[in-house]
C-alpha cells in the first residue's frame, strides 16, 4: 500500500535490536488515495500513531488564472475543481457573477438549473459511496449504480455536449434549450434510478462486514466539525442540519419542498447513510422542478436564459446576418467588457459541502482577486484527527467517505 516505507529502530542496552515504527507513504500515487496526494503515516504494526498530509501535487494555479481571464471564460476553471459534480461549480460560479452584475433569471432557468444541479449531486454521491463499497471489499455496488451515472451524463451531453468537464450553462442561464431526448432520458432515470438506489442500499445498510468495516470509524464530534470548518454531508453526519440550500437559498431553491438528512455519530457509516438519504432528497427535488418545468407553456416554455446582451453570447445565426450581435459577439469573446466595481463571497451547496467564490471586482475586464472555498481542502485538515490511533486499513475509508476530491485540494 505504499509507495517507500521506512522502519525505525532502537539500540537496547543489552545491544540487541528493536522495532520502534514504521513509516509508511500512502500515495501520492497509490490509487487508494483517492486522487494526487500523500499522506506520510507513523505506524505501530497497523496501527496508526501519527499521520503528516501534503498537498500540492496537482497544483494548478486556479485562482490565478482566473485573475487573467474574462468571467466568462473561468467556467471552465471550475470544472476541475470537483470534477465528479463539475455542474454545480459552473452554476455556482454563474450565480456569483450574477450578483455581481445585477442579473436575474427566468423562473424557468432557476428549475433547469436545479435539475442539473440535483443530477450532478447524485452523480457524486453515487461515485462516492459505491467506492467506499469497493474500499471495504464490495465491488458489486459500484458496478450497478455506474450504470446511471452514465445515463447523467448523456443527460449533460445532450444539453451542452460534454461530459465530465462540462463546461454547462453560461452567465444568465444556458447556451441552448434542454432537447426532447434530454428529458426523455431524464425521464428514464427518475423512473429506474430509485429502484437501483432501494437495491444499493439493501446491498450495504445492513450487511454485517460493511457495518464492522464503516462503523466507528473516522468518528467526529458536531463542537470538532464545526471548528475545522466542515459542511455538507461531513458536517450532517456528525448532527449538524446546515444545508446552504435551505439557509441561504440560490436559484429558487426556496420552491422546494425537502428535508435535510443528518447523522448522529459522524463516523463513516453516518457519513455513507447521509449521502444515501441525500440522493433521494435530489430525486425529490428533480422531479418537483420538471413538474414544474412543464407548466410553462408557449413562448415561456422557450426561455433558456436571461436578456443580457453585454454577457451572453448571441445565436450564431445573429452573429452572421446582424451587425449588433457580431459587435457583441467580438467584445465579449475578446474580453472588451469591464465589469463593475464591488467584494462579494457567494456560496452554493456543493456535493462535498460549501462551494464558496470570494469575488474582487475593481471595475476593469478581468476579477482583481478570486478564492475558491474548496470542501475537500477543509475537510483534509482533519483527516490526522480521523485516523490517529486506527488501524491502517481504516484510513482509506475514512478518506474514501470524507470523498476527498484532489482538484478541490490546491487551487
Amino acid at each position: 500500500m505504499s509507495d517507500t516505507s521506512t522502519i525505525h529502530h532502537i539500540k537496547l542496552p543489552d545491544g540487541s535490536i528493536e522495532k520502534q515504527t514504521t513509516t509508511l507513504n500512502l500515495g501520492p500515487t497509490h490509487p487508494a488515495t483517492h486522487g494526487v496526494f500523500q499522506n506520510i503515516l507513523e505506524l505501530d504494526g497497523e496501527r496508526i500513531i501519527s499521520t503528516e498530509s501534503t498537498v500540492g501535487y496537482i497544483h494548478r494555479a486556479f485562482e490565478k488564472l482566473a485573475e487573467r481571464r474574462p468571467l466568462f471564460q473561468i467556467t471552465p476553471i471550475t470544472d476541475r475543481l470537483n470534477y465528479c459534480s463539475s455542474p454545480i461549480n459552473n452554476m455556482g460560479w454563474h450565480l456569483t457573477c450574477e450578483k455581481l452584475l445585477g442579473i436575474q433569471t427566468p423562473k424557468r432557468v432557476d428549475y433547469l438549473r436545479v435539475i442539473i444541479m440535483e443530477l450532478a449531486r447524485i452523480a457524486d454521491h453515487l461515485i462516492c459511496n459505491s467506492i467506499v463499497g469497493v474500499d471495504t471489499g464490495a465491488y458489486t455496488g459500484f458496478l450497478y449504480v455506474m450504470q446511471y451515472r452514465e445515463l447523467i451524463y448523456e443527460i449533460y451531453e445532450q444539453i451542452c455536449g460534454s461530459r465530465l468537464t462540462t463546461n454547462i450553462g453560461r452567465i444568465g442561464g444556458f447556451e441552448r434549450n434542454f432537447t426532447n431526448d434530454a428529458f426523455k432520458k431524464l425521464e428514464k432515470f427518475l423512473d429506474e434510478y430509485p429502484k437501483v438506489l432501494a437495491e444499493f442500499e439493501n446491498l450495504f445498510t445492513r450487511n454485517r462486514i460493511f457495518m464492522e468495516r464503516t462503523i466507528g470509524a473516522g468518528p467526529i464530534s458536531a463542537e470538532r466539525a464545526l471548528n475545522y470548518g466542515f459542511t455538507g454531508p461531513n458536517l450532517r453526519a456528525a448532527g449538524v442540519d446546515y444545508d446552504v440550500r435551505v439557509h441561504n437559498p440560490y436559484s429558487s431553491y426556496q420552491d422546494f419542498q425537502f428535508e435535510i438528512p443528518v447523522g448522529t455519530t459522524g463516523d463513516c457509516y453516518d457519513r455513507f447513510l447521509v449521502r444515501n438519504q441525500e440522493m433521494w432528497q435530489s430525486i425529490s427535488i428533480i422531479k418537483q422542478a420538471y413538474q414544474k418545468v412543464q407548466e410553462f407553456k408557449g413562448a415561456d416554455a422557450e426561455v433558456y436564459h436571461a436578456d443580457v446582451p453585454e454577457y451572453y453570447l448571441p445565436e450564431k445565426k445573429d452573429v452572421y446576418t446582424k451587425m449588433e450581435a457580431l459587435i457583441w459577439h467580438f467584445k465579449i469573446i475578446m474580453g472588451e467588457i469591464n465589469i463593475p466595481p464591488g467584494e462579494l463571497y457567494f456560496p452554493v451547496e456543493g456535493a462535498n459541502g460549501e462551494l464558496g467564490f470570494y469575488l474582487i471586482s475593481d471595475g476593469g475586464r478581468t476579477p482583481y482577486r478570486l478564492h475558491f472555498r474548496r470542501p475537500c481542502f477543509v475537510y483534509y485538515q482533519a483527516f490526522e484527527e480521523l485516523v490517529k490511533g486506527s488501524m491502517l486499513s481504516d484510513a482509506v475509508i475514512v478518506m474514501s467517505s470524507l470523498n476527498l476530491i484532489a482538484g478541490e485540494m490546491d487551487a
